[in-house]
């Protein structure tokens, strides 16, 4: 008879891990199953944000920019460092090391809380029975009282540019593009959404040309178009060439280079040829093999588990969690819905504000937002008043040479409630979560106005842009006068 849990968990990646050691920290008796292996055929944990997605791209953002820095910022500061080299090997293999050590951090931290790892390709039958095959072939069945479903996503792949994932050196997706051994002189990238610009930079910054063919007619259309403007005018001066309606219609590998066949915004056809062409159109859940047939879980039209508000599926004591189920797909909301679920299954009444979940693009400078656009407020008829302001009137941001873009708070007309703030420039990521602590306890842009910020801290730039929505910034003119 094989062993019975409390909680199994189908996935180790952001969401699952963490709900797995929620549940554990609750009394659950707990069991984690995941499948992925690295290259040298060990599995480990921390899914695709952890091997293949958030952790080793920020590890080469962070490495590009300081070579980046070195290269192009430093002479500005009177330090010279005579002729300058980079080594891609190095660097990728930096990359490896922390990805290992981070593994290794969820590996002990399952054992600290005693979650069973079990290794393997799990599939949900019926009955919350889950069927685990391991790489040698055997097949195990575990009964759960509760099952969570945190499969996460995969790349989604396009004919126009497909990508041989036994090959994935010339064509490639997100994950062979960590991967690369030295900077391709010409690079393509097709999709200029958060990956596309986050891969272009990396590689944009060791020398690449790079140019970024997107095939909507909007840059990054699900962020405040004010805030997205500037932010392509930024990008555009660094280097980036971003080809708006620019529709791929083919792509031919011819030796070390592939030929990219695309429709411009004229409907003209126009051939690019590139050393590396990166292919990030987005991503789509992962549920093949995943579910029995007469499991009874139901997937939506696009393919993910259908879940209630939280994230409970059709079928009692089975939830899922992260980017297999709707909204962003984000880490971090993937391992809060994992906090609600284990907190529900232990009989907690957890809930999850899906209003404050922060979005992040990790360029230099960055990109953050959290609640609503100015477009989407408009559109939902939400009478709002606006408040900007410009890093180029932060004396930190100018001290620091990181004096380019700005913070734009919007807040509802009527109650001066915060709706939403917009960020690109320096240190955005952590910026906005000011915001999104005030949006939590319901601030309003006063609140945040009245609040000491220290001097001089990229932060001001926040509290000056919560005075601008009242005409009252100090440190730029304003048509309005303080009363």
């Amino acid at each position: 008879m094989s062993e019975k849990y409390d909680v199994i968990v189908i996935g180790s990646g952001p969401a699952g891990y963490v709900a797995a050691i929620r549940a554990a920290q609750l009394g659950l008796k707990t069991a984690c199953v995941e499948k992925w292996s690295d290259d040298k055929g060990k599995v480990v944990n921390g899914g695709t944000c952890l091997n293949v997605g958030c952790i080793p791209s920020k590890a080469l953002l962070d490495s590009s920019h300081r070579y980046h820095d070195a290269h192009d910022g430093f002479e500005n500061h009177g330090i010279s460092t005579g002729e300058l080299s980079i080594d891609v090997p190095a660097m990728i293999q930096r990359k490896e090391k922390i990805v290992a050590q981070m593994s290794g951090g969820i590996t002990g931290l399952f054992k600290a809380n005693k979650v069973a790892s079990i290794f393997g390709y799990g599939k949900l039958l019926a009955g919350k029975k889950v069927e685990v095959t391991d790489k040698d072939g055997n097949v195990t069945v575990y009964d759960a009282d509760n099952v969570v479903i945190a499969t996460g996503s995969v790349p989604i792949n396009i004919p126009v540019a497909s990508v041989n994932p036994e090959e994935n050196t010339i064509i490639v997706d997100s994950t062979g593009a960590l991967e690369f051994q030295e900077v391709p002189k010409r690079l393509g990238i097709i999709g200029a959404g958060v990956i596309g610009l986050e891969l272009g930079s990396v590689w944009a910054r060791l020398g690449s040309e790079v140019v970024c063919l997107e095939a909507m007619d909007t840059f990054l259309a699900m962020m405040d178009q004010q805030i997205a403007k500037e932010t392509k005018k930024i990008f555009t001066k660094q280097g980036l060439d971003i080809r708006l309606s620019s529709m791929v219609t083919g792509s031919e590998v011819k030796g070390n280079e592939v030929e990219v066949t695309f429709n411009d915004k004229e409907g003209n056809e126009q051939k690019e040829t590139f050393d590396k062409l990166i292919v990030c159109v987005g991503r789509r859940p992962f549920t093949q093999g995943l579910f029995s047939d007469d499991a009874g879980v139901q997937l939506d039209e696009r393919g993910f588990v259908k879940v209630d508000d939280n994230c409970a599926t059709d079928v009692a004591g089975v939830w899922a969690v992260g980017d297999v189920v709707r909204g962003p797909m984000l880490a971090h909301k993937g391992s809060e819905e994992g906090v609600v679920v284990a907190e529900r299954i232990a009989g907690q009444k957890a809930m999850m504000n899906y209003d404050t979940i922060p979005n992040v693009i990790y360029t230099h400078p960055e990109v953050a937002s959290v609640g609503k656009t100015e477009e989407q407020l408009k559109a939902e008829g939400v009478e709002v008043n606006i408040g900007t302001f410009p890093f180029l009137a932060i004396g930190r941001a100018v001290a620091a040479d990181s004096q380019d873009g700005m913070v734009k708070m919007i807040a509802d007309a009527k109650t001066d409630r915060i709706l939403g703030c917009h960020i690109v420039g320096p240190s955005a990521s952590d910026l906005v979560q000011q915001i999104v602590i005030a949006m939590e306890f319901g601030s309003t842009a006063e609140d945040i106005g009245m609040t000491v910020f220290g001097h001089p801290t990229f932060s001001e730039a926040v509290k000056e842009a919560a005075l601008s929505v009242h005409g009252h910034a100090i440190h730029m003119p304003n048509r309005k006068k303080r009363k």
